[in-house]
């Protein structure tokens, strides 16, 4: 789902590092590229067995035998290849068995008759092991479309125009084979602009994934309503406050979400911001400027309006045709390395070109990958937007 995105490394490119039409490979592409060669072999390695097996067994005295070899052929071939082809390598090491004996004439020998029901029932039960494993398959496929369908569902891809703006998002995942977590965002159009948010919910889990789902279903509905950007942060207060009273239990209360609400006028070259206790989104200029935009007056997260402390204001930022704004989690600015030192964005992005939102964050993915080693801490939300 959304543009892919990874890792960083190394100083921060020239100018037009960013603008080529394919995004940087990330180290062990190349690697990567080579498994399918390993994988036609690992394929090979049944055959190679019962040919081994049976030259093995032609040219060695009567006394010494290949059963261990001929055996294994179906063993590997079971995980690895087809429920046919698997039930071929059992047929096969069992006529190589048989063939051998025949021609040696020992078929008559207890020994040969042992070995051959060997063979013949590891080939059964290779046959078996391989209808186990190709449910497992099957299983692991249907889970993994059921949570790519409620990733859609709850963290739709944004269109990649919205507004006469260019978009573009990219999501993260630091578990493996996860597909969404504690990150949001979202991007609509309204009456009073362009609204987006990006945002990041403490803790992980199911209970991440509800409070995300509660986000962003306040946010559709009070981005549409509510006139200013305060007023739509006011809401997702609300709604976080309401389902932790749903949930209760001991930890209810110290559950909260940073949140970067921004609007953009359709008719003003500006941008508003309310930062929630949010790392601060960067407007990428088309001369290679990056700025932070900071908030001038820190405000706590959504979800701990009860300290009392005044909410966050809107902060209104000139926002000129060719800018890029770039809003994203904490997975990004606080990726380490192996020697724990932080990606840093905003330098890695000063002097560098990118041909749309989709480009940069393309790049931006790839560096963090490489910065990490692919090995992410945290989940990682990013969101682009360009005025044309």
């Amino acid at each position: 789902m959304g543009a892919g995105g990874r890792p960083p490394g190394g100083p921060a490119p020239g100018p037009a590092a960013g603008d080529s039409a394919a995004a940087p490979v990330p180290p062990g592409a190349g690697g990567r590229r080579r498994i399918p060669y390993a994988r036609a072999l690992t394929r090979l390695l049944p055959a190679l067995l019962l040919a081994v097996g049976a030259c093995f067994d032609c040219l060695a005295p009567t006394d010494v035998t290949a059963a261990p070899l001929l055996t294994a052929a179906p063993l590997v071939a079971a995980p690895l290849l087809s429920r046919r082809a698997t039930a071929l390598t059992g047929a096969a090491a069992v006529a190589v068995v048989l063939a051998v004996h025949l021609g040696t004439g020992a078929v008559r020998r207890v020994e040969a008759f042992t070995e051959l029901v060997t063979v013949a029932t590891v080939a059964v039960l290779a046959v078996l092991i391989n209808l186990l494993v190709r449910r497992g398959h099957e299983r692991l496929a249907s889970a993994h479309e059921i949570a790519e369908a409620a990733q859609r569902a709850v963290l739709p891809e944004p269109a990649g125009r919205i507004g006469g703006l260019d978009v573009a998002a990219c999501y993260e995942a630091a578990q493996a084979d996860a597909f969404i977590g504690g990150d949001l965002y979202a991007v609509q159009d309204t009456p009073y602009g362009v609204r987006l948010v990006v945002g990041d919910v403490r803790g992980k889990g199911m209970g991440a994934v509800a409070a995300v789902a509660v986000v962003l279903g306040a946010f559709r509905e009070a981005a549409e309503q509510e006139a200013t950007l305060e007023g739509v942060a006011g809401r997702l207060e609300r709604a976080l406050a309401r389902e932790d009273a749903r949930r209760g239990g001991p930890d209810a209360c110290e559950d909260f979400t940073t949140a970067v609400l921004a609007e953009i006028p359709h008719d003003r070259a500006v941008v508003r911001i309310v930062n929630r206790g949010h790392p601060p989104p960067l407007l990428l200029h088309a001369d290679g400027t990056v700025r932070p935009l900071l908030a001038a007056e820190p405000a706590l997260p959504l979800g701990l309006e009860d300290l009392g402390v005044r909410p966050g204001r809107a902060e209104e930022t000139r926002f000129p045709a060719g800018a890029t704004l770039l809003l994203h989690t904490d997975g990004l600015s606080e990726a380490r390395d192996e020697r724990g030192r932080f990606y840093d964005p905003e330098q890695r992005l000063a002097g560098r070109a990118f041909r749309d939102p989709h480009a940069l964050l393309d790049t931006l993915a790839a560096e963090v990958r490489r910065h990490t080693g692919d090995g992410l801490s945290d989940d990682m939300a990013l969101l682009a937007v360009r005025r044309s």
